[in-house]
């Protein structure tokens, strides 16, 4: 097996039933749809702050991880994972909402900044480094700034979650490349028209 795979899959959201269903939270929609498209439970862990979940794709051990620490504290969680586990920020990805594509379109990103989302923030600082690989999973932006926290911690209308959910669902089929170290494959997959 190649040593560049993903073996940390996180999903970036805020937990309690009042966040759920938001925008915000799409990063844990998706983790949430690969625990049971690969049938395991996901679990509290306290020492990790947040639920984890482990999982064997082509013979190889990955972790699912879906913070409890709130959004902007992300980083406690996933840098608590990688140091008990031994994975570098190469073989870390992290899944959140993004602003800037339109709903539903998701596409994959190998490191980079923050872009201003508070969770990617933290964890960059947790970690030490950008260079992990970013599920970036369009909710399109309200228009204006102001009016950008109220939106991300708002619900979708039933058309754009149902758009965001059918395509995180699709984007499943990307795992064994993501698992096998092939990046640039999956993005061509990801990445190409529908």
């Amino acid at each position: 097996m190649p040593d560049d795979g993903v073996r940390l899959i996180v999903g970036l959201g805020n937990p309690g039933a009042q966040y759920a269903e938001t925008r915000h939270n799409v990063g844990f929609w998706w983790v949430d749809a690969l625990a049971a498209a690969q049938n395991v439970s996901l679990r509290a862990e306290a020492k990790f702050f947040g639920e984890l979940a482990q999982m064997a794709i082509l013979g190889q051990e990955v972790r699912l991880l879906k913070p409890t620490t709130y959004m902007n504290r992300s980083g406690q969680s996933v840098a608590a994972v990688a140091r008990y586990f031994a994975i570098p920020p190469e073989q870390i990805l992290i899944a959140h909402d993004e602003l800037d594509l339109p709903v539903g379109t998701v596409r994959l990103k190998c490191g980079g900044g923050h872009a201003g989302h508070h969770g990617l923030r933290d964890t960059i600082a947790a970690l030490g480094s950008g260079d992990f690989l970013r599920l970036r999973i369009g909710i399109a932006h309200p228009g204006d700034k102001t009016l950008v926290t109220g939106y991300v911690l708002g619900r979708p209308s039933r058309e754009e979650e149902n758009r965001i959910r059918a395509r995180l669902a699709e984007t499943i089929s990307i795992l064994p490349e993501l698992i096998a170290g092939r990046i640039q494959l999956a993005m061509n997959r990801l990445h190409s028209p529908q």
